[in-house]
Formats: C-alpha cells, structure tokens, sequence
C-alpha cells in the first residue's frame, strides 16, 4: 500500500504532523510557497494523501491551485473550517481533522483535548499524532464532524473577540466577565447556524466549548488574529442579515 503523503505547507501545524507522519512509515514529501503542485503530482499522482496544512488566509488559494488528480485524496486542519469551506470546491470527501493542541515556535505541541478527525485518511492522522504523544480520535460520521467544528469555531472566535475587550486568559474570561463571553458566544453561533444551514444543539456547545476553557484555562484570549476573525465574522452576519448586536458593539467600541 503506498503511504506517500504530500504535505502542502511546512508551518508550525504542518511540521507536526510531519514528525508523526515519519514515525509511522510514511514518505512525506514536502510543498512550499512557490512550489509548483503540477511537477509534484507528475510524480506522486496517487499519494495516500493531500495535507492541506496551510494558514487558514491561504487555503482557498492552495484548493484552487490544487492539480486535480489530488482532488479526492484532500486533508484539511485549519481552524474556522467548516463543509462549506471544501463543497466549494468541489471536494466531497476529504480527511479532516479539528486540531485541539498548540504549537507555537521554540515550544513542545501542547494538547488541549483529543483532535477529533473524520474521512477516509482519519485513522492515519490519529495514529501519527498518538505516535508523538498527542490524542486524537476518529468520529462515527459527518455529522459529528461539523458538531466538532462549530465547537472549535465557537471555541476560538468567542475567546479572541471577547478577549478583545478584557485580554487575559479563558478562565478569567468565564469566571469574571461571563455575561461578555455568552453573549459574544450567542451572535458566535448565530453565525455558524447560518454558514452551516442547520440549528445546532447551543447547550451542548455551550457545554464542549467549557470542556475545552477547562482544559487549559490558562489559555489566552486575544491572539494575533483576532481583529480579523472579528471582522470576518461581521462580514459573514452582513450577508445573513444577522444583528450580533454585542460583536457590532466590539467592533465599533474598538474603531472608537
């Protein structure tokens, strides 16, 4: 059986699973910025898998340079993904995965909770990651798989925009400014119910998305990217129609 996996992006995220990667027999052969895919895919047509491991601002890009032959052999791990991200181009099985550890330059990955992971490649992306000591698992069906990832979503979006307004970590953000954190996490969901075209169960996210503050509720808020992620999420409520009347009141508290 050919374990040749192509790794489309050597970030911080990418290098990691290419270690596991390694660790379990497989050949990992490498893509760049500036790469060209077509000479690589001349080669390897038929690896096992496509890693899509870049930043989530260019994984559009990377999907729509991607040479066909790969089309039905794509992972995908970036935060703020969800189906619609890969039925819009035209990718209808991919392997993904929703990472729940950090890795951060000169630092050791640190595990949150157990990365869930979906699709036909899912049981080898568990496998390389428990390989170096980083949990993960495989879910049942697709359905489980967006659960999974409006939660990650939740999770991520409600801690950088709250922590917009009061820094800090997620336990300090839950156990002092909790009234902030829910109503930034209910225009949050609003959103992911419109993006996804389905009603999600909001006390069972509610309930995973604590899971995760506890994990680490020394985990800070209001990372680089935040005043990004707020304003996609504003951009996103716009073509909704959706009020998201306290991520509004971030953003215009934050342009004041």
């Amino acid at each position: 059986m050919d374990k040749t996996i192509i790794l489309i992006g050597l970030g911080q995220l990418g290098r990691v699973f290419a270690g596991g990667l390694l660790r379990t027999g497989h050949t990992v052969v490498p893509i760049n910025r500036g790469d060209d895919m077509d000479i690589v895919a001349a080669k390897w047509p038929e690896p096992t898998l496509v890693l899509v491991a870049v930043a989530e601002a260019d994984l559009h890009t990377a999907l729509n340079n991607l040479p066909p032959v790969w089309k039905g052999r794509v992972g995908l791990l970036q935060n703020e993904l969800l189906p619609r991200d890969w039925l819009g181009h035209k990718l209808t099985e991919p392997t993904v995965i929703s990472v729940w550890f950090e890795k951060k330059k000169g630092m050791d990955a640190k595990p949150l909770l157990p990365s869930p992971a979906f699709g036909p490649a899912a049981s080898r992306l568990v496998t390389a990651l428990g390989a170096i000591d980083l949990p993960a698992r495989t879910l049942a069906d697709a359905d489980s798989l967006e659960w999974e990832l409006v939660r990650k979503n939740l999770y991520i979006l409600t801690s950088n925009i709250a922590g917009l307004v009061v820094g800090g970590d997620v336990g300090t953000l839950w156990d002092k400014h909790r009234d902030l954190a829910e109503a930034v996490a209910s225009d949050v969901l609003d959103i992911q119910d419109w993006l996804t075209g389905r009603e999600h169960d909001r006390i069972k996210l509610m309930a995973g998305m604590l899971e995760a503050f506890n994990a680490d509720p020394l985990h800070g808020c209001a990372g680089r990217t935040a005043p990004t992620r707020l304003k996609r999420a504003l951009e996103y409520a716009d073509q909704a129609g959706l009020g998201v009347s306290m991520l509004r009141k971030i953003a215009a508290e934050k342009e004041g």
